[in-house]
């Protein structure tokens, strides 16, 4: 069974970086999809970000875009999301996910780990 860790979450001020890390254990992580979404009380859980199987194509929410980058390291089977100029909107609790198959998408994640508390003040 693929399980999915999380971390790097914290407290940060308006303008700074975080990095989190998806640790993916269980399955051979070139073998899936991984993608990154967020969530806040009262709040629908919200796409962030995707990568393919290779790096090759990576797809961003358009608030995140430019100041978001998403990378994976297949060889670690670790997952990022580098989070630079970072605003109070931000704010929430991000998950990583993975998917066995080619595309990446906004649905469909098979995979979820248990989420790292992101809060961004003003």
């Amino acid at each position: 069974q693929v399980q999915l860790a999380e971390s790097g979450g914290g407290l940060v001020r308006a303008g700074g970086s975080l990095r989190l890390s998806c640790l993916v254990s269980g399955g051979t992580f070139s073998n899936y999809v991984m993608g990154w979404f967020r969530q806040t009380p009262g709040r629908e859980r919200e796409f962030v970000a995707a990568i393919s199987l290779s790096s090759g194509t990576t797809l961003y929410e358009h608030s995140v875009e430019g100041r978001f980058t998403i990378s994976r390291d297949n060889v670690k089977n670790t997952g990022y999301l580098q989070m630079n100029s970072l605003k109070p909107e931000d704010t929430g609790v991000y998950y990583c996910a993975a998917d066995r198959r080619a595309a990446v998408a906004l649905v469909g994640y098979d995979y979820w780990g248990q989420g790292t508390q992101v809060t961004v003040s003003s």
